[in-house]
């Protein structure tokens, strides 16, 4: 069954290349959680204009910093006039553009660099479509995320941070850059200490399964605690699968090369202590035996759409 979400809370949900947007209304105007990415940044534009039926967006605001999550902020921004509130800890970085901190260069992924107006704090209390939400730390996938809760409503929004079956890719834990698994573990039990009956995921739709969605999101951290080889695999397809999102389409004779130009696979890998050579056909044949992509004479498409 369709969880009950408050009406004045509306949730544009997305494909896996754009995360879902949540508009919050408030009288005549309204406030955006997430945009999306950049190649469906006038998609958004269309969307969120439809939703808001003529109410003025005052503000977005950004669980994280991920290219996904921020794609079509800048977009907005010029067409709708809107503030941009972004996490504490990724400001410095959107202030500067830091490319490599915002994953772009490191996972072959883009973005449009936009002007931010304020930041959000973790313990920040702050209202939206008439409630009373508080912004909490949520590393792990991405270190400065944040996620929102309502306690009255019994609502989070949770970004990356837990979905109904996961949570996303553990990047600075494969880079080595942070202890991110352990953050991630942190992370979901403080959440499952949290008054939650419908959950707002940044991909997915909203769900009222919080107990069971948190269980299998912990045992998915124990399993990658065991075999830390299965979370690095993991994080190689799911990133290659989002990526073709955006491509459409790969030459099966240029995944070798692509991989190869992209940071991210190639780090990745070498954690497994592996020669890089096989990977192309290793990836090619354990998408498609899950049946994540397809092959159309020499090239290699996506079976789910953007």
């Amino acid at each position: 069954m369709k969880p009950r979400l408050p009406q004045q809370v509306r949730v544009l949900e997305r494909g896996w290349l754009s995360s879902n947007n949540i508009l919050l209304l408030e009288g005549e105007r309204a406030t955006l959680v997430d945009s999306g990415y950049i190649s469906h940044a006038q998609q958004t534009l269309a969307l969120v204009r439809e939703a808001l039926d003529g109410r003025r967006l005052a503000r977005i605001i950004n669980s994280h910093s991920h290219s996904d999550h921020i794609g079509g902020n800048a977009t907005l921004q010029r067409a709708l006039g809107c503030a941009i509130t972004v996490p504490e800890g990724i400001a410095a970085a959107i202030a500067a553009w830091d490319e490599d901190f915002l994953l772009l260069k490191p996972s072959g992924q883009h973005g449009d660099r936009f002007r931010h107006d304020a930041v959000i704090k973790a313990g920040e209390e702050f209202e939206l479509a008439g409630l009373v939400w508080r912004a909490l730390a949520a590393p792990g996938h991405d270190m400065a995320a944040l996620v929102f809760h309502c306690e009255s409503a019994r609502l989070l929004i949770s970004g990356d941070a837990l979905w109904r079956d996961g949570f996303g890719i553990q990047f600075a834990e494969i880079s080595g850059q942070a202890a991110g698994l352990a953050a991630t573990k942190a992370t979901l039990e403080a959440i499952g200490r949290l008054a939650v009956d419908v959950v707002i995921p940044g991909h997915g739709a909203p769900f009222a399964e919080f107990d069971d969605a948190m269980a299998r999101a912990l045992q998915r951290v124990a399993a990658f605690e065991q075999n830390p080889a299965r979370m690095v695999r993991s994080a190689i397809k799911a990133l290659f699968t989002f990526n073709l999102l955006e491509l459409g389409r790969l030459r099966r004779d240029r995944l070798a090369g692509y991989l190869e130009s992209i940071p991210f696979f190639h780090d990745a890998h070498a954690r497994l202590h592996q020669p890089t050579a096989g990977l192309a056909e290793w990836l090619l044949e354990e998408l498609l035996r899950a049946g994540v992509v397809k092959l159309q004479g020499d090239d290699i498409l996506p079976t789910q759409t953007a």
